[in-house]
This record gives structure tokens, sequence and C-alpha cells, in this order.
């Protein structure tokens, strides 16, 4: 299989780095920013060196792309990989949920990590019967939210927050375009449950804590399903590490012949 990466950040530096150790049937055969100098920084540790390629070139080479470029890439890593017959994986998930209409044609699929919650599986399962309410609670150290656009427009200042505070209520559609780059999880919920206008999000900056803590609650006919996961950040603050690790669990799996969960 042959994997091209989208984005040489931090997500994209940690999916690179286990595709380049692992001997198995996975091969990283380029990647594309933006940002070429990052990208060549990033293949110059790898063993395999893969060349840097712009997205069409990345997309013509790639059985697989992985999108770890943000919710804007989203639209123009779609059509890379309509245009070149590739599937994709979408780690920015929130940047699906504006989209119209289904994908073209010549795209075979669409994956959607779990990303750094747990659960999905059993939420597709609800989903199957009826499901009443699902909703997520967000708790993140402040330094996770800063730089914030909608924090700056609602004139919420997190640099002396001694206390948690609750810095947003609403949907997942709503949370995220509000946090394009902190609440993934919420679009994964959304998409695995009721829809983004259904589900409901509840983001808490706490200077108490130092991990990302996601908690997950889902009613319906089925009963009712509670998780809760404390995610150690990445080298980035706004991301967890679990989410990548989740992408490169789902790489692994497309190769596996045995699947586990729904």
């Amino acid at each position: 299989m042959e994997i091209g990466i989208v984005g040489a950040g931090t997500m994209g530096a940690i999916i690179a780095d286990a595709i380049d150790r692992d001997a198995g049937p996975v091969r990283l055969v380029g990647i594309a920013d933006l940002d070429q100098e990052k990208a060549r920084r990033l293949s110059e540790r790898l063993m395999s060196r893969p060349p840097v390629l712009t997205l069409s070139e990345l997309a013509e080479r790639s059985s697989v792309l992985v999108e770890c470029a943000g919710v804007g890439a989203v639209p123009d890593v779609i059509a890379a990989a309509e245009s070149h017959d590739a599937d994709l994986i979408v780690l920015s998930v929130g940047g699906l949920l504006d989209r119209t209409g289904p994908p073209g044609s010549d795209l075979s699929r669409i994956y959607c990590p779990s990303g750094a919650i747990a659960g999905l599986d059993a939420i597709r399962a609800a989903a199957v019967g009826r499901i009443d309410s699902s909703s997520i609670t967000t708790r993140k150290p402040p330094a996770g939210l800063r730089d914030n656009p909608y924090l700056e427009s609602q004139g919420i200042d997190l640099a002396n927050l001694t206390a948690p505070r609750t810095v947003f209520e609403g949907s997942a559609r709503e949370a995220c375009r509000a946090f394009p780059a902190n609440i993934n999880v919420a679009a994964a919920l959304s998409l695995a449950g009721i829809g983004p206008d259904r589900t409901t999000v509840r983001i808490i900056a706490d200077p108490g804590v130092e991990r990302n803590i996601h908690e997950v609650e889902v009613t319906g006919d089925f009963g009712r399903i509670r998780t809760t996961t404390e995610n150690e950040p990445s080298d980035n603050p706004k991301t967890s590490r679990l989410a990548a690790l989740s992408a490169i669990a789902l790489i692994r799996g497309l190769t596996t012949r045995m699947r586990v969960g729904s």
C-alpha cells in the first residue's frame, strides 16, 4: 500500500515515523506541505527519504492519502484524491462537516480515525437503532486553546486563568467552526452518531489539568454509553498523541485480514 502524507507538522511526523519504522506492506511514497522546507526536514530524518511533492504529484503516486494539514486543506485534498482515484484518511474531520454533496464517484473511500476518544465503534452500532442524545465535554489546559480567533472575538482571555472556565457550548458544527484545530473529536462523534447539528459540545479551559480530557455520553434505545479519555498532548498542545496513533492503527488495519470492532 502506497501512503502519501499531506502535512508535515506534528501529526504528519508521528505517522511518517511509524510507517518508516514498519517493515510491513505499507510504503511512504511522499510528503506534501505548503511549507516545502518543513516537508524536506521531515523527509531528511526518515530512513526512506520520501520525496517532497506537490499535492497532485503525491495523489498520483498514492493508493491512500493521509490528510494532516488542517481543516482548511480538506477540500483540496479531497479533490486531489478524487482526481487520482486514491482513498483518503482525514484527520481534520471537522473539514468534512460543511462539505456539500457526497464524494465524487472516483473516490473509493473516506476514512475518519477515532482520534482522541474511545467508543466510536459502539456509537456506530447504536446508530443502527435510535440515538436520542449525544454529547461531548472537552477539558483542556489553557495552552491548548491559545491564539483562537473565536475566543478573541468573545473577549475571553486565558492568559491569567486560575479556575476552570466554560468557553463554548453549542453544536458540533458550531464547535468545529469556532475551534478548527481543537475539536475534531466532536466531528467524528457526530458523524458516527446523530450528526453535527444534534451533537452537543462543551469546551472547558482548565488550568488544573495537564491532559486533554474528553467525556462522551450517548443515550438511545440501546441504553447508555459513557466514556472518558485522558490524553497526553503531542508536541503540539492543541492535539493529543492518541489521535495520531489512531490513524496509524487505521492504516495498519487496511492491510490486515482480521478486523476487530464494528
